[in-house]
C-alpha cells in the first residue's frame, strides 16, 4: 500500500491531475461572497507568531522546495504566496503545498488536457463566474487567490470533510486516490512544526 503511494506521488511529478472541476451553478449570494473573495487586494506579508518562526518556516520550505524551484528569490515569494493566501482562506499552508505538489508539481505554466491552468490547476470557468476578465490564471497570486478561496468554499460545502473537499476540487468525488495523495504529499512532503514549540513540550 505504501509502496502504491509513493508510486503515485512519483507520478504525480510529471503531470497535472487536475482539470475536471465542475461547474455548479451557485447561488447568488455565495457568487457574490466568493467574488469579493478574490477581489480583495492582498497584502504583501503572511503572518507568523514570531521572526523565529517566519525565518524557520521560509528557511525549512525553501529547502525542501530547492530542488522543484531552483531560483531562490522566485522561491521565497512563492512560498510567502502560497502562505498568505492558505491562512487568508482558512487553510493549512502545508495542505495547499501539498495540493500544488499533485496538482501542478510546481509548474507555474502547467496546464491538464481539461484546460485547468497554473500551480493550483483552477479551471477557467471560474474567472467568468466570480472574477474578472482580465484574471490570468497563470499569475502566482491569482492563481493562488482563485485556488485556495475554490478549496475553501468546497471545505464549507463539505462542512469541513477534507477528504470531499479534495474530491470536489479534483472533479473525483467519492474516490480516493486524489485525497489520498494531497494528503500524503502532505503529510511526508510539507508536514511542519515550529522548532520553538517543539522544544517546549
Amino acid at each position: 500500500m505504501r509502496l502504491g503511494l509513493f508510486a503515485l506521488l512519483a507520478l504525480c511529478a510529471s503531470q497535472a491531475w487536475a482539470g475536471a472541476q465542475e461547474y455548479e451553478p451557485l447561488a447568488a449570494s455565495v457568487q457574490a461572497a466568493l467574488h469579493a473573495a478574490i477581489s480583495d487586494r492582498a497584502t504583501p506579508e503572511p503572518h507568523f507568531s514570531s521572526i523565529e518562526e517566519k525565518i524557520d518556516w521560509l528557511t525549512e520550505m525553501s529547502r525542501r522546495l530547492a530542488r522543484r524551484m531552483p531560483d531562490r528569490e522566485a522561491r521565497l515569494e512563492f512560498l510567502k504566496a502560497v502562505r498568505y493566501e492558505a491562512q487568508r482562506a482558512g487553510l493549512d499552508p502545508q495542505l495547499v503545498l501539498g495540493l500544488i505538489q499533485v496538482e501542478s508539481g510546481f509548474r507555474k505554466h502547467a496546464v491538464s488536457t481539461a484546460g485547468a491552468r497554473g500551480f493550483m490547476q483552477v479551471m477557467p470557468f471560474w474567472v467568468k463566474l466570480i472574477g474578472n476578465p482580465d484574471n490570468n490564471l497563470f499569475h502566482l497570486r491569482t492563481n493562488l487567490r482563485y485556488g485556495c478561496t475554490i478549496l475553501r468554499h468546497y471545505l464549507d460545502i463539505e462542512n469541513g470533510d477534507l477528504f470531499r473537499a479534495l474530491g470536489r476540487y479534483n472533479g473525483s468525488l467519492g474516490r480516493p486516490e486524489y485525497p489520498n495523495m494531497v494528503r500524503a504529499a502532505w503529510e511526508k512532503q510539507w508536514n511542519w512544526g515550529p522548532r520553538v514549540l517543539q522544544a517546549r513540550q
